[in-house]
């Protein structure tokens, strides 16, 4: 039976984020809050020291006269300023409405217009340009403050001239942000989220203090993490997943080391040493399949000892997940590849993690039960933005893999027509900014959320997710097809594959287009003998081979209708900035599709 949870909490939540945050920073004074990097070292700030930040940066704000729920954008990566800029506006009263650093000028534009925002905090010069080609679009927008860009010194501030206004403002009014922050309703707007969309403008998501407050505690609630946990946070802020995540360190009082930049998590990881941290499923295939491709490309003893290591992991992970004995001798043998296999994977990042969280995509089984047996756990959960992101999640004691684990505390399920999943609780958005249409659409009469997602219930309450109900496809055969479920498989198949994408709606037979992750299929090359860059590399004869023998394993195990019968390599993997990925990386199906409809359409002529 899964572990149940006190819902009490319900009653006894912080009001909203502000008192949430302050709450936190007075019971949590002087330990560690926030680390992060300042050239090769990284810098530590207390709970103290990260209050006084932001209590002089929401006075700013108030300086400007920024009042109750009026937006406040910030534009930006993840780094330190962004958390003191988000909560700065929560104290402040206002509603922060975030903007991917990868989102075009014209989207940046229509969200800031869209939302009225009356301040922005622009990461840097990239920014502040976006900002001054759409300015005579933005007549809400009064002052923009800058993390690095240049200021002007009238309508672009630092973040210090900020500081320095809210310290005049403080001197004047001592108790201003406490009052305004006491006052803030449960119901007040905190947060405008426009999601990134596969399809259409953007959309902004109306959420709630109440519905962040909710999400951080209903972790605590779950005795999931605790003080003495350290965070590494990554994820792009603009995204629900990584708000959660603050939340819930303002929940449970862990510290949090943060640095956005994609390219370090790993050695980041190895420097850090975290005890959790959150991920999309991108970033555990490519670890996994970085793992792989460089013990086959050592060849000999080590890769036969690492082959053999797994097979002998999987199957002591099966017979303990299963409640069954495991044998001696495979205890013994499993102790051995523990210390020469397992610990190295271990110590790659960072040799103290208890869990991740995976989110924002589906995670492969196979791929979670491959970590699973290196002795690294990844709990998957599940949510939409417009859920405040963490409606499901699997627990550490408690964990079933292949599902996304229970409703956290405090939120309830239904299957709607057609197995749609539908959420109801605190973390629901009020609906979408603006598009009263589209929000009457989304939310049912009596406040359930239609997801557009399908999948099933166990008599535990353990939910499986099927896929998007407009990516399954009928073939012309009257079959259905589950295309994020046969893409997955091969991506844990194949370690070189990026993206897989599975087409052949109202067709008679399934099809694929495929790309390679660039960095291992450059090693790839190397070793196979192959010249060129990633064009000439996927264009030539030797890798077509390759990846055919992957397609072929693939389809032994699909049923007949899934089967791949056509597939083609593109000459580049898909990307935030040619706009087809989104910037929490999932593909945007109708964008790709629309791209290569003739390339489509040719493989059934």
């Amino acid at each position: 039976m899964p572990i149940t949870h006190d819902t009490s909490f319900l009653d006894t939540m912080p009001a909203n984020v502000a008192v949430q945050f302050l709450d936190r920073v007075e019971r949590s004074a002087d330990l560690e809050a926030f680390r992060y990097p300042v050239g090769e070292t990284w810098e530590s700030v207390t709970w103290r020291q990260a209050g006084d930040q932001v209590q002089g940066l929401a006075a700013g704000l108030l300086a400007l006269g920024i009042e109750p729920e009026q937006r406040v954008g910030i534009a930006s990566g993840t780094r330190y300023e962004w958390i003191l800029a988000d909560l700065a506006i929560m104290c402040a009263g206002a509603a922060t409405t975030t903007v991917y650093p990868t989102t075009n000028s014209r989207d940046t534009g229509y969200i800031l217009g869209d939302s009225e925002c009356r301040v922005v905090f622009a990461e840097d010069d990239d920014q502040l340009a976006k900002l001054v080609e759409h300015k005579s679009e933005l007549p809400h927008l009064a002052k923009v403050v800058t993390f690095d860009g240049k200021a002007d010194g009238d309508w672009i501030i630092t973040l210090d001239d900020l500081a320095e206004l809210g310290k005049a403002h403080l001197a004047d009014h001592p108790g201003a942000v406490e009052e305004v922050a006491r006052g803030i309703s449960p119901d007040q707007l905190a947060t405008l989220i426009y999601t990134s969309g596969t399809t259409g403008r953007p959309k902004g998501v109306r959420l709630k203090h109440r519905s962040w407050v909710y999400e951080g505690e209903a972790i605590k609630a779950q005795d999931i993490l605790h003080e003495d946990d350290l965070q590494f946070l990554w994820l792009p802020m603009a995204h629900s997943f990584g708000k959660v995540l603050l939340s819930t360190q303002m929940a449970c009082g862990f510290a949090t080391a943060i640095d956005g930049r994609v390219e370090k998590i790993v050695d980041n990881l190895g420097v850090v040493k975290p005890t959790f941290m959150g991920a999309a499923p991108r970033i555990f295939e490519k670890a996994h399949g970085r793992i792989v491709t460089m013990t086959a490309s050592e060849g000999g003893a080590k890769e036969k000892i690492f082959t053999q290591a797994f097979k002998v992991g999987l199957e002591v992970d099966r017979l303990e997940r299963e409640g069954k004995p495991v044998p001696l001798p495979l205890k013994v043998q499993h102790a051995l590849f523990d210390r020469l296999v397992f610990s190295k994977v271990r110590e790659r990042f960072g040799g103290r993690v208890r869990f991740f969280i995976s989110g924002a995509a589906a995670l492969n089984r196979d791929i979670a039960e491959w970590f699973h047996a290196a002795g690294i756990l990844i709990l998957e959960g599940y949510g939409l933005t417009e859920s405040s992101a963490g409606s499901f999640v699997n627990h550490p004691l408690d964990y079933r893999f292949g599902t996304v684990g229970p409703a956290v505390p405090g939120t309830e399920v239904r299957l709607g027509e057609g197995d749609e999943i539908q959420i109801k609780g605190p973390g629901v958005m009020d609906g979408y900014h603006n598009l009263p249409e589209e929000s009457a659409a989304t939310l049912t009469d009596d406040g359930w959320l239609r997801t557009g997602d399908k999948g099933s219930v166990d008599p535990d309450g353990y939910l499986t997710i099927t896929g998007r109900i407009k990516e399954l496809f009928k073939t012309s055969g009257g079959k259905y097809v589950a295309p994020p479920a046969i893409e997955s498989k091969f991506k844990a198949i194949c370690p070189y594959a990026s993206q897989f994408m599975v087409f052949g709606n109202e067709r008679n037979f399934c099809v694929a287009l495929v790309t390679l992750d660039p960095d291992a299929i450059a090693g790839w090359a190397e070793e196979n003998g192959v010249s060129g860059d990633y064009a000439d590399i996927v264009a030539s004869d030797t890798c077509r081979t390759m990846v055919q023998g992957y397609v072929d394993e693939l389809n032994s195990n699909l049923n007949r209708w899934e089967t791949i019968k056509k597939w083609e390599l593109l000459d580049h993997d898909l990307s935030v900035e040619s706009g087809e990925l989104t910037p929490s990386m999932k593909v945007k199906r109708n964008v790709v599709e629309d791209n290569y409809r003739e390339r489509l359409d040719a493989f059934y002529a």
